[in-house]
């Protein structure tokens, strides 16, 4: 079966410590095969696009202040097994469990005062890098992520399913929105990455009576909890089959329709 996905992806980390939430969602998109290998499991593989965002202006009240945003662009290839709970074969309407692995790509990014887009992990926010900070190293951009989640599919005809899907990524880094451990020391921080770096690391004296650039080892984030994304949306499966026959039937109606033109007369 080929599948195509369409929903919203939502962030939980430093920025947004909720799970979902419709609010602050973008849209989702994703392609999937799905083999059967027996009555209740098959194998499934995809690959999906999405963008994630945070902001503490709609954080915790006592974060606000730190006025840190970011936005990535996700870019995913999965693969699992699901775990059907009803015979499709024998029942129109089955729930399903999926667990798997993915591997994904993102670039956090912020748009400074002047509105200018600019990417965070260049800059090591963090001092990440640094002689300083030997502990903090540069993060990846590409990382893996634990994929799970529940669906429900229903079965409109032999060669179309109609479903709903809720599924996770528990990533393994803290930089999903360049944000984890503490402050890096403002002047160390200045002199190695410059003054963009600085600006973007802490932002809440863009505030109206904003606080001055917390001291070296003040509490950033929370490194012991690893970033989080969600999907929820709508699927639509086709047997590759019924493509192949769509295709077929219509070759044999060009024929058709090309035997009844009219002959050239010279």
């Amino acid at each position: 079966m080929i599948g195509v996905f369409a929903g919203a992806v939502n962030y939980q980390g430093d920025l947004k410590p909720t799970s979902f939430t419709f609010n602050h969602s973008n849209p989702a998109f994703a392609l999937s095969l799905r083999k059967p290998i027996g009555t209740w499991l098959s194998f499934k593989a995809g690959m999906a696009i999405a963008k994630i965002e945070g902001a503490d202006k709609y954080n915790r009240d006592y974060l606000k202040t730190r006025n840190l945003s970011f936005y990535s662009d996700i870019k995913e290839i999965t693969a699992g097994l699901e775990i059907n709970m009803l015979d499709l074969a024998t029942k129109k309407f089955s729930p399903y469990l999926y667990g798997g692995i993915s591997v994904f790509q993102f670039n956090p990014w912020t748009y400074d005062e002047n509105g200018i887009k600019v990417y965070l992990q260049p800059l090591g926010t963090e001092g990440q890098g640094l002689p300083e900070y030997p502990k903090r190293k540069v993060y990846k951009l590409t990382q893996p992520a634990l994929a799970f989640g529940i669906g429900a599919r229903y079965a409109v005809s032999e060669n179309l399913n109609f479903g709903i899907e809720f599924s996770q990524r528990k990533s393994f880094t803290d930089y999903l929105d360049d944000v984890s451990t503490s402050y890096a020391d403002y002047t160390t921080l200045l002199n190695a990455r410059g003054m963009k770096a600085v600006e973007l690391a802490f932002r809440g004296d863009e505030l109206p009576g904003g606080s001055a650039y917390p001291h070296d080892g003040e509490q950033r984030g929370t490194p012991s909890e690893m970033d989080w994304y969600y999907y929820f949306g709508v699927t639509l499966e086709f047997k590759l089959s019924s493509l192949g026959n769509i295709f077929k039937f219509r070759n044999e109606n060009s024929s058709v329709l090309s035997s009844m033109r009219c002959p050239r007369f010279y």
